[in-house]
């Protein structure tokens, strides 16, 4: 295991030191990156200078779950580039996935260190920038479990967005080309879980409850760091459920993933 831990540690390193060769560049590339990206909060502010509150939940509030998963969203983005099923695609159609299969490590470990997008840095600033607002306009009630929780939250985050980068990429053993509806899941999950549950129809409600949990991701959380009360009326364990969720999506992206690996047939290319 450590030996491993350390090829993969080494693969990122070759990945960092060449983004870094050319730094004005990449420092550019890394402001422009947390700007635009950074511009639908400027809208959302907007937004709450008209309407003052959505379904109940402030600027600040929303702040909250906007810079929460914009961190965690971007932190997943640059770990898990290799397996984003568009960058992943291309090793298909190019034959790099047969060269890495063909070499005496796992193929997962080789396909996690071929890619990391260290310009992601600057949406996670960004979305630190946001959280910090966050809690300057609705500060949190700290206590201990809260502190100890949030960090398991982000990570819960991080790990299933990645499930899902996952998912989409061992498609790609079939299809060749990169599914559209990994992308409604993935860039549009993050979207969804920008603003609270309840302003969604039942249907959506459901579909992101019991298919896709990702309202224990986020909302759910929120609620419990907020102290803000349950207006869809599930268990009072559902704010602690992330961890659960999370391991369940990844649980299932990796039997998938191997399941892919297994019924691999090269495209000849």
């Amino acid at each position: 295991m450590s030996r491993l831990w350390g090829l993969y540690i080494r693969l990122i390193g070759i990945q960092i030191r060449s983004q870094l060769q050319y730094r004005v560049s990449f420092l550019m590339e890394l402001l422009s990156t947390g700007l635009l990206n950074g511009t639908y909060f400027l809208a959302l502010v907007l937004i709450f200078e008209r309407f003052k509150s959505v379904a109940g939940w402030t600027l600040g509030e929303v702040a909250f779950l906007a810079g929460l998963i914009e961190m965690s969203f971007a932190s997943m983005d640059m770990i898990f580039s290799g397996f984003d099923p568009d960058s992943f695609s291309t090793k298909i159609r190019s034959g790099t996935l047969d060269q890495m299969l063909l070499r005496p490590l796992p193929i997962a470990l080789q396909v996690l260190g071929s890619r990391w997008e260290l310009r992601r840095m600057g949406r996670i600033l960004e979305g630190l920038v946001i959280f910090g607002v966050a809690l300057n306009l609705s500060p949190v009630n700290w206590t201990v479990g809260k502190m100890i929780y949030l960090p398991v939250v982000f990570l819960s985050q991080v790990l299933a967005f990645g499930a899902l980068f996952i998912m989409g990429s061992t498609l790609t053993f079939w299809t060749v080309q990169p599914v559209e509806a990994v992308n409604i899941l993935t860039y549009g999950g993050n979207e969804l879980m920008t603003y609270p549950a309840t302003i969604y129809p039942i249907w959506l409600q459901r579909f992101f409850t019991y298919a896709v949990p990702f309202i224990f991701l986020n909302y759910y959380p929120a609620l419990y760091f907020l102290d803000k009360p349950d207006l869809l009326g599930l268990t009072p364990l559902a704010p602690f459920l992330a961890p659960l969720a999370a391991a369940a999506m990844m649980t299932i992206a990796v039997l998938f993933w191997r399941f892919g690996v297994d019924h691999y047939q090269s495209t000849g290319s």
